[in-house]
């Protein structure tokens, strides 16, 4: 069995990393023609820790982040609302780690190419179209446009998995009618600013204000990342395009954030002093019906864009990965396997879609209120500490 991956994001190469694990031959082409360290902070949560602690990279991770061992709500004048511990303080046997999402993805490239061969990851290589042979019985033909040459060329593969995000030619293929972006009404701006780390040092920060609201957290090497929120409109569905790396003005964000301190976190001084901000809308689909069809599938971000109000999207993404290779590393045929990981990932992601949603509309509670809403996401959104420390591993066999 060989799969082609579309994407080489973080669910992209999780996956491959788990099918090799799992004896699977992997390849994956990424449509980019360079893989830099884009993007600013992000969080995996215990579940995603345990599933690249059990891929070997458990060292390498604790190197890479912050270990997150509390979140605190708090108002703009710094007046603590409420605080939860987080990771191994709540009781996980996996910590929670803040990363540069950029810095997570080469780690996760290096080890692919380390174990997988220099030449599993293609960059340059599109995705555009696909066939299958028929009843699933003659693997896949993916056709591949070289975005150097201009030219096509046209693979035969075992299966293929879409992992190749937000605005993902693999789901467009499958799922033409899945529905539009869907805008919250929320703008985000985002950055990462040189600054000491605050409270206990390992605390992400969450304040509001009714119509604001900035997360805050250390990623290490003195710095700090930082998502700055403002309602601006009712949701519905988004008139522009989402482009997570578009650059943002600090002139547009600033005004909503004077004043705002957090003793040892300047909260102005914290955006003023961000070399690139970027911006773009709070956005998510509607959960699919459907995934996939056959020997062709999705994962990640091309499956289920959620909000990022959870700190869940990259998570669910390695989850989504780990599944895969081990229901493909049971199943007697890949159309087999990916039916049940689709199964056993389609409902759960599609809760966490919706908990998003109801956690981005969430404001004005007592300390009561938030102990309620974050106890009922984690339940919601595979969090539970008993069931994951008590879960058998996904190792193949």
């Amino acid at each position: 069995m060989t799969v082609l991956i579309a994407g080489a994001g973080i669910g992209g190469l999780t996956a491959a990393l788990s099918l090799h694990a799992a004896g699977i031959d992997a390849v994956v082409k990424e449509s980019a023609r360079e893989i830099r360290p884009l993007g600013v902070g992000i969080n995996l949560l215990p579940h995603a820790v345990r599933e690249l602690t059990e891929l070997g990279l458990g060292d390498r991770l604790a190197g890479l982040g912050v270990s997150i061992t509390e979140n605190v709500y708090a108002d703009p004048n710094g007046r603590q609302l409420y605080s939860e511990p987080r990771g191994l303080a709540r009781g996980y046997r996996w910590p929670q780690y803040s990363v540069h999402r950029g810095e997570l993805q080469h780690l996760l490239l290096s080890a692919v190419r380390d174990r997988l061969g220099a030449d599993s990851v293609r960059t340059g290589m599109r995705v555009v179209d696909f066939a299958q042979g028929p009843e699933d019985a003659g693997g896949v033909r993916v056709r591949l446009l070289d975005r150097e040459s201009g030219g096509t060329q046209e693979v035969s593969v075992s299966a293929l998995v879409g992992a190749d995000g937000l605005h993902s030619a693999v789901r467009e293929r499958l799922r033409p009618y899945g529905g539009p972006l869907l805008w919250s009404g929320i703008r985000m701006w985002r950055g990462v600013t040189r600054a000491e780390p605050f409270l206990t040092d390992h605390s992400m920060a969450i304040v509001r204000d009714g119509h604001a609201e900035l997360v805050a957290y250390p990623i290490g090497g003195d710095r700090i990342n930082w998502v700055a929120q403002v309602r601006m409109d009712e949701p519905g569905p988004l008139a522009e395009d989402a482009d997570w790396n578009s650059a943002g003005r600090l002139a547009d964000v600033l005004p909503y954030f004077e004043g705002w301190s957090l003793g040892r976190l300047d909260v102005p001084g914290l955006l003023a002093g961000c070399p690139e901000i970027l911006e773009y809308p709070m956005v998510d689909r509607a959960p699919l019906p459907a995934w996939g069809r056959g020997r062709v599938t999705l994962l990640g971000d091309a499956a289920h864009p959620m909000y990022p109000v959870g700190a869940n999207g990259a998570s669910q993404s390695v989850v989504d990965a780990r599944v895969l290779a081990h229901e493909l590393s049971l199943a007697d045929d890949p159309a087999t396997g990916l039916a049940r990981y689709e199964a056993l990932r389609r409902d759960a992601t599609a809760a966490v879609v919706l908990a998003n949603r109801e956690m981005s509309r969430t404001d004005g509670m007592s300390a009561e209120g938030f102990a309620r809403m974050t106890d009922t996401y984690r339940i919601a959104t595979g969090g539970d500490v008993a069931a994951l420390n008590a879960r058998a591993s996904l190792n193949a066999p």
